[in-house]
């Protein structure tokens, strides 16, 4: 795929900081040039966060991808017209609001999987407007699994050099290491190396966090490690996977950052978040992969507080839509072989 790809850039509720967040990215030549870059949203909101945060900008409300004109300067923007601005209000749950980005991303879905665009770029989304739409899902993830049948997408995180992936997602650290078996640690990792492989990475080096401090110490301070974590991920070598560990949690981040591990698979959702967000907050950027396309995210919420007042940093979403540049040529190959 040699031609700039189509990112299809779901707007957010339009309470928070995605309509934001979208302007400054867009504005930036850096993402620009990066990829051919389309709005899924409401085109007065979108209007609205320009003149929030001082920007001089176009707001191009097209039909479909294809009457985009991606210049910049300009930007394109599908416009659902699904706000009702006369009641509409920054940094309150509404549900309006939580349907409205809802289907903003149905909207994206739909391009992706027709072919119209080939990655998609998320802003946040707030869990309590989708509950006040009467949304029957929790979040991105599950929504996008959801409409795509696909079953339990493989989160990863990118930040600097470092990718992360999660062998357990939202659940109690309790459930969480119920889930910690040897049959799960080697299938997740070799879920995780054909995900690599997927994005175009040729060296998969990946090192499995510890649970217990110390990873256990063979036993002294629990049996997670013996029993199960080191178990299955000798299963996975034996299926030819580049894995080793446990590597105790407090320095095997470290490890990957200095370039020793190509990534690491996190046993549970904060050791691995911790991780990534104390290295750059902003910059860290979520990947969800086994979905039929590839879709990235900012890893931060709506901000209601300061939502409207065109202070809300865009940095996270410029490596968003950077990051979808850079794997979608890898993705889009790989799906047309």
């Amino acid at each position: 795929m040699n031609k700039q790809p189509i990112i299809a850039v779901p707007m957010g509720d339009p309470a928070g900081i995605g309509p934001e967040i979208t302007i400054g990215a867009l504005t930036k030549q850096e993402v620009f040039e990066a990829g051919k870059s389309i709005v899924i949203g409401d085109a007065k909101i979108l209007k609205k966060a320009a003149e929030q945060l001082n920007i001089t900008v176009t707001i191009n409300a097209v039909p479909s991808v294809e009457e985009a004109v991606f210049t910049f300067g300009t930007i394109d923007v599908i416009d659902l017209n699904n706000v009702d601005f006369s009641t509409f209000e920054h940094g309150v749950v509404q549900k309006q609001c939580g349907q409205a980005s809802f289907e903003y991303i149905q909207k994206a879905v739909e391009l992706a999987n027709t072919g119209k665009a080939d990655v998609i770029a998320t802003t946040p989304i707030n869990k309590e407007s989708l509950k006040a739409a009467e949304v029957p899902y929790i979040g991105h993830t599950e929504m996008l699994a959801g409409m795509t049948n696909t079953d339990d997408p493989l989160t990863m995180f990118e930040v600097r050099n470092m990718r992360i992936f999660f062998l357990t997602r939202h659940l109690s650290l309790k459930d969480a290491i119920g889930q910690m078996t040897k049959e799960r640690v080697k299938d997740y990792l070799i879920r995780c190396d054909a995900a690599l492989q997927k994005l175009g990475v040729d060296k998969r080096k990946f090192a499995v966090a510890g649970l217990n401090p110390h990873s256990g110490e063979n036993g002294l301070f629990g049996y997670e490690e013996v029993d199960e974590i080191t178990p299955g991920i000798k299963l996975a070598n034996e299926q030819g996977i580049e894995a080793v560990g446990p590597v105790p949690a407090d320095s095997v981040f470290h490890q990957a950052l200095q370039g020793k591990y190509d990534a690491v698979l996190s046993l549970y959702h904060d050791q691995g978040h911790i991780a990534a967000k104390m290295t750059d907050f902003e910059r860290t950027i979520s990947i969800t992969n086994g979905l039929p396309f590839l879709r990235t995210s900012v890893d931060h919420g709506t901000a209601f507080d300061i939502a409207g007042k065109g202070i809300a940093s865009s940095v996270s979403m410029e490596e968003c839509i950077k990051l979808a540049a850079k794997y979608a040529p890898h993705f889009v190959e790989e799906q047309e072989v």
